[in-house]
């Protein structure tokens, strides 16, 4: 297992449908992401359990793609990984920004 951790700067969150959202199950190829609002000056965390080691860059890549579509603010990310794919890892995160924005 590996843990990663990356901040990146967002804008202020606005009101939310719900304080935490859920996409995905942590199975091989898949994963899961906990989304919930929480004051972080704006800016999104991202806290990463994975099964795949020695993939930080591609990781930060995937997340900062995902803030450059997105534009999310003030939301933590909790993410249990079992050796999703980039566009997998794109597609759960933007689905649990659906569900807490409502």
């Amino acid at each position: 297992m590996e843990h990663l951790e990356f901040t990146l700067p967002g804008r202020t969150g606005g009101p939310r449908a719900n304080e935490w959202a859920i996409a995905g199950v942590v199975t091989s190829g898949n994963l899961e992401v906990l989304a919930e609002a929480m004051d972080l000056g704006g800016a999104c965390r991202f806290v990463i359990d994975t099964s795949a080691k020695g993939y930080r860059d591609t990781w930060r890549a995937v997340v900062e793609d995902f803030m450059a579509k997105h534009a999310p603010g003030d939301v933590l990310f909790s993410i249990n990984d079992s050796a999703a794919s980039p566009a997998v890892v794109g597609l759960r995160l933007a689905q649990a920004l659906e569900a807490l924005n409502g």
